[in-house]
């Protein structure tokens, strides 16, 4: 029998309420009082995939049926409508998402700008773009328009299910106008400043880009990074959003994360990722996080408590048998490898599956009774979205919000079937767990995303019937992960 962890003030594994059954007398015979489930979540779980808009991964007709804001066709920067088009999951090109495609593809709210996304191509690939999809599905090759193509149905069937049954967002939105450093930033803090960090002290100095030079396999962001390292910054006080990214910095922040708050309040918590310096490793870019064995820019290693107890590295997978084993922390970062990423040249088509085994083995444990699973993905990834967003109109912000990404919400009490139009970005995952277990924001001057955001409390029905769980079909499960030999990659390693 599986052994679970005691009840405890912040954490309970198994909700008691919902299983005990009690046996009383009743006229000389016996009865029984089947004592209703806790209404509460007690665990929560965020996982991170890589780059993908809700346009590219989400042409799925049961969500377009029930309204969600799914658009078939594109416009591109010549005002000609452009049909989307189906390739692999898998492509051998990949799109910029760097700040620059950001202001392109956005022209000013006008959504038109996809076509002038730069593509990416590994060396002595050609012609280019081109795919294997392609190939076998008798398409040109190179194709055109690469930029307003969707995923195969056929490939994330795992996801549509899980959107279709539990709750999809179609009004969600990565915070930061670029790639996935700064976003990762974002979901563990609800900012990317440098804070006290920042060349001359300016927190107005927001991390824009991935740093571009790092070397691949090795600690390539953060504060235990190469020392040549940098990152291109980008002042949000500048009240043009086209402002060139004119200063730079080593890429180790100083402020306040939501660890803090959840160490403070003894909160369990773990960071599950692929590799310690991958710019995905959230934690490894924010100083007091990492503890690095020296003064940057002189680290090799990041060393702090925090870092040796609760980001699991390169073990990611171990998210699975920690689940299996009663050992699930009360809030948990799950960031995939490479291969299961979903991030176009760098997956090699896994992720609907990792995910599947994720969501199945606590679906199928315990833990399903109180634990409520968000899943998005860390940027839009370059590819076409219709819907522009609305940057956050206050004083001294230009740097917020970025494009459109999927979400997720399963939990016994997310709403069934719904489709939540309400306006989301990652700020929001922050403020749902800072309502469900009763912290403060985590910037006490309420200036990070959290204090402007919403705590998603319209995908979730406390006084539902909770649901049943049912398994996720999906091709792989979860011993392929468990057992994979293979070196976990970081998303973007070619």
């Amino acid at each position: 029998m599986r052994t679970f962890p005691p009840p405890s003030s912040t954490a309970l594994a198994v909700p008691l309420a919902a299983i005990l059954i009690f046996s009383i007398g009743c006229g000389g015979g016996t009865g029984s009082i089947i004592v209703p489930p806790d209404p509460s979540i007690k665990h929560v779980v965020v996982i991170v995939q890589e780059n993908r808009s809700p346009d590219n991964l989400f042409q799925d007709p049961v969500l377009i049926s029930r309204h969600a804001d799914i658009s078939s066709v594109g416009v591109n920067s010549q005002h000609v409508s452009i049909p989307l088009q189906p390739t692999s999951l898998t492509q051998n090109y990949d799109l910029s998402h760097a700040h620059s495609a950001y202001l392109a593809q956005y022209d000013d709210g006008k959504m038109d700008g996809a076509d002038l996304v730069k593509i990416d191509c590994p060396k002595g690939s050609a012609p280019c773009p081109c795919s294997q999809y392609a190939t076998q599905h008798g398409l040109s090759c190179p194709l055109s328009n690469p930029q307003f193509y969707y995923v195969d149905p056929a490939e994330v069937q795992p996801y549509f299910t899980m959107a279709e049954t539990y709750t999809f967002g179609d009004n969600m939105f990565q915070n930061n106008q670029g790639p996935s450093f700064p976003a990762h930033q974002y979901i563990i803090s609800g900012t990317s400043t440098m804070g006290t960090n920042a060349p001359g002290g300016d927190a107005n100095l927001f991390m824009a880009e991935n740093p571009p030079n790092g070397i691949a396999g090795s600690n390539q962001a953060g504060c235990a990074s190469a020392s040549d390292t940098i990152v291109r910054l980008i002042d949000i006080s500048n009240p043009d959003i086209t402002t060139n990214e004119t200063q730079s910095a080593y890429p180790c922040a100083e402020h306040p994360t939501l660890i803090d708050l959840l160490d403070k309040n003894k909160i369990t918590w773990k960071y599950y990722a692929p590799s310690p310096g991958s710019i995905w490793t959230g934690p490894n870019a924010i100083q007091h996080l990492c503890g690095p064995n020296a003064a940057p820019p002189n680290a090799t290693a990041c060393a702090s408590a925090d870092w040796n107890n609760n980001v699991i590295q390169p073990d990611n997978v171990r998210i699975l048998t920690d689940i299996s084993s009663g050992n699930l922390a009360t809030v948990s970062w799950v960031i995939p490898a490479g291969q299961a990423s979903d991030h176009a040249l760098s997956t090699d088509g896994t992720g609907p599956s990792w995910v599947a085994s994720i969501v199945n083995a606590i679906g199928n444990s315990p833990y399903w009774q109180n634990t409520a699973i968000i899943i998005t993905w860390d940027d839009w990834g370059g590819w076409y979205d219709h819907v522009s967003p609305q940057p956050y109109l206050v004083p001294n912000n230009s740097y917020e919000q970025g494009f459109r990404v999927p979400l997720i919400v399963i939990s016994p009490y997310a709403k069934p079937a719904y489709i939540s139009k309400v306006h989301h970005d990652f700020g929001s995952i922050l403020k749902f767990i800072e309502t469900t277990f009763k912290l403060p924001s985590v910037d006490p001057n309420g200036t990070y995303a959290d204090s402007r955001a919403d705590d998603l409390s319209d995908c979730f029905d406390f006084t539902q019937t909770p649901l049943t769980f049912s398994t996720i079909a999906a091709p792989l499960k979860a011993d392929y992960f468990l057992n994979n030999k293979e070196k976990a990659l970081d998303p973007d390693d070619d």
